[in-house]
Parts: C-alpha cells; sequence; structure tokens
C-alpha cells in the first residue's frame, strides 16, 4: 500500500494546546474581574516512576494557563488515616478547586474510600460516584478526563458518531467504563469488552470506532480494523526498546483506518487539557 493510503493522524497535541490556550484566557478573565487564579491540590503518593512523570505534566500545566499549583508528596508508608485527613484539610480549604490524588496507590490504600472522600465539586478527575452518577444519567458536571479528552478528539474529526458502532476494549473505572458512558451521551451504539469477552476480534472488526484501553502493547491487531473505522489508542506501553507504543498495532491498523491517534501524542495531552479545563469549570460554577 501506499503512503497515500495511511490514515489521517488525530493531533491530540495541537487540540490540547488550544484548549490550554482557551482556559488561560478563562484564567487571565477571572485576574481581570479581581477574582483569584484557579487551584488545583495534586497529591502524589511513593515513588512510582510513571506517577511522578504525570504529575510533573499536571503541574507544569497548571502554570502555563495561571493556575495556582500545590504539591503534596507524600512517602509511600503514609497511612490510610493521613491521606484521608489530607483530602479532608483541602476539602475544607476555600482556596482551592481541585483535588487530585494520582492512581495508582499504594497497597494498604484503600482507593475508593479516598476518591469517595474528595468532595464532589472539587473532584476535576471526575471519579467520585457522584460525577460518574450525573454523567450515567446525562447530566454530566464534572466528567473523567480522558474519556471526555476522546470525545473532544472524535469531534475534531468532523464525524457525527450518532449511530456509528464504537467498540471500547477495557472496562477499567478509569476509562473504559466512563468511556462508555460519554459514548452513549455522544449518541453511539456502544460494546464494551473486557477479560471475559468472547470472540473479542468479531467485535473490534464490526467497529466504525475503535477505542483501545487495555494497557497491553500491540494487543488488538492491526488487520482487525475495519476499513475506514477511526482509532483511538488509549494505552501506553514502554517496548524493550525504551520507544512507547499503544494497545493497536499501529504500522498495521494506519493502512485500514480513516483516522488514529498517534502514540504519544494522541490521547495523553488531551487528558492533562481536560484537567485544567475541569479545574477552571470548578473554580467559575462551584468556588466562586
Amino acid at each position: 500500500m501506499t503512503q497515500a493510503n495511511a490514515a489521517q493522524l488525530i493531533d491530540g497535541k495541537a487540540l490540547a494546546a488550544t484548549i490550554r490556550t482557551s482556559v488561560k484566557a478563562g484564567v487571565q478573565q477571572r485576574l481581570a474581574q479581581g477574582l483569584r487564579a484557579p487551584c488545583l491540590a495534586v497529591v502524589l503518593v511513593g515513588e512510582d516512576a510513571a506517577s511522578k512523570v504525570y504529575v510533573g505534566s499536571k503541574r507544569k500545566a497548571c502554570e502555563e494557563v495561571g493556575f495556582e499549583s500545590r504539591a503534596y508528596d507524600l512517602p509511600v508508608t503514609v497511612s490510610q488515616e493521613t491521606l484521608e485527613k489530607l483530602v479532608d484539610q483541602l476539602n475544607a480549604d476555600p482556596a482551592v478547586d481541585g483535588i487530585l490524588v494520582q492512581l495508582p496507590l499504594p497497597a494498604g490504600i484503600d482507593t475508593t474510600r479516598i476518591l469517595e472522600r474528595i468532595s464532589p465539586s472539587k473532584d476535576v478527575d471526575g471519579f467520585h460516584p457522584y460525577n460518574i452518577g450525573r454523567l450515567a444519567q446525562r447530566i454530566p458536571l464534572l466528567r473523567p478526563c480522558t474519556p471526555w479528552g476522546v470525545m473532544k478528539l472524535l469531534a475534531s474529526t468532523g464525524t457525527d458518531i450518532h449511530g456509528l458502532h464504537a467498540v471500547v476494549v477495557g472496562a477499567s473505572n478509569i476509562v473504559g467504563r466512563p468511556m462508555s458512558l460519554e459514548l452513549l451521551l455522544g449518541g453511539a451504539t456502544t460494546t464494551v469488552c473486557h477479560r471475559f469477552t468472547q470472540n473479542l476480534e468479531h467485535h473490534v472488526r464490526q467497529a466504525d470506532i475503535v477505542i483501545a484501553a487495555v494497557g497491553k502493547a500491540a494487543f488488538i491487531p492491526g488487520d482487525w480494523i475495519k476499513p475506514g473505522a477511526i482509532v483511538i489508542d488509549v494505552g501506553i506501553n514502554r517496548k524493550a526498546d525504551g520507544s512507547l507504543c499503544g494497545d493497536i498495532e499501529f504500522d498495521v491498523a494506519q493502512y485500514r483506518a480513516s483516522f488514529i491517534t498517534p502514540v504519544p501524542g494522541g490521547v495523553g495531552p488531551m487528558t492533562v487539557a481536560c484537567l485544567m479545563e475541569n479545574t477552571l469549570f470548578a473554580c467559575n460554577q462551584f468556588h466562586s
């Protein structure tokens, strides 16, 4: 096949930059009205290398858009009680608009209890059962950042997704499940595949939109992609040579899809941009 047959790349970096520019303008507007800048508190527990990178990019984005960013770096040995106390303090602090506890948390910490403790109006990750419930009932407020970012990427292709068959591979609470709710809200016919799904290939081959969020390198063979499908790869995996790749076999898929996200540079930047958007929204909506 010639290069001309390759899918159009969906540039998450460029789209994320546009969102950050608009958030920055929103911050300037607040300052011009004599209001304070939004404030995001980021809590990092332990020394997980990937988490440190993610947290670093979130703090850098805060700086770029003009947010106040507060860093709480806790040792891996921190107790459940200490972490809950910190969340309570941040909930009670009127100057904090968003609280982000970087996942995964170390073994021994009850993640559900921590996430449920964050005030829904400061839950800028969109993981609190209240916010997920709002999304399920089609009245979203603070939306999970990665799925919302994916919806913006889909919109950027100019495709009307109403009635299209979207297949989500992966059913995690962070991506897969809320992704299916966003797609339903967007009018797509939605199938969610997970570890108990039989004949995954059959489902993927039917899909007009494939969203992969498994966390396994090249897990989905590229030749499963239906010609003309839109492919969104949420996975980010490090190969033996140190390079990054997604959950879908990109080299093959790019010659079958109409649009495809690169890894890196696709979904990742959108997650951080939507986090910034959520924090500004929370500040304007709930804490001003």
